[in-house]
C-alpha cells in the first residue's frame, strides 16, 4: 500500500472554506479514479467526492453543492474545495487513488488522512 499524503486540513469556523490537496502517488500506483473520503479512524469511510482521470466527477447527494473536487492534469492529483462548512463536516479526510474496472474497485491506496475541524 502506497502512502498518499494529504494536506490542507485544519480548524475552520462554520461557514468557512478549506482546500485539501494530495501528494503525487508513487510510480507503482496504478489508478483511474481519484477521490476523497472522510471518517473517524477505524470506522467505515464515507465517500466525499470522486473524479476519474478523464475528469468525470461524482458527489453524494448530501454533499453536492458545498464540496467540489478537481484535479491537476499536470500532476494527476485531486483537490477538494470545501465551502460553507458545517460542524458535522468535522472528520479525518483521506485521499484515495483507485483502479476500477467498471464499478468494481480492484485496488485502492490511501493516505494517512488530514484532520478537518469545523467550529460552530
Amino acid at each position: 500500500q502506497v502512502q498518499d499524503v494529504e494536506s490542507g486540513g485544519g480548524l475552520v469556523q462554520a461557514g468557512g472554506s478549506l482546500r485539501l490537496s494530495c501528494a503525487v502517488p508513487g510510480s507503482s500506483v496504478s489508478f483511474n479514479v481519484m477521490g476523497w473520503y472522510r471518517g473517524a479512524p477505524g470506522t467505515q469511510r464515507e465517500l466525499v467526492a470522486r473524479i476519474t482521470t478523464g475528469g468525470v466527477t461524482f458527489y453524494p447527494d448530501s454533499l453536492r453543492g458545498r464540496f467540489t473536487i478537481s484535479r491537476s492534469y499536470a500532476k494527476n492529483i485531486p483537490y477538494q474545495q470545501m465551502d460553507n462548512q458545517k460542524p458535522e463536516d468535522t472528520a479525518e479526510y483521506y485521499c484515495s487513488f483507485g483502479e476500477y474496472s467498471g464499478s468494481v474497485c480492484q485496488s485502492q491506496s490511501w493516505g494517512p488522512g488530514t484532520r478537518v475541524t469545523v467550529s460552530s
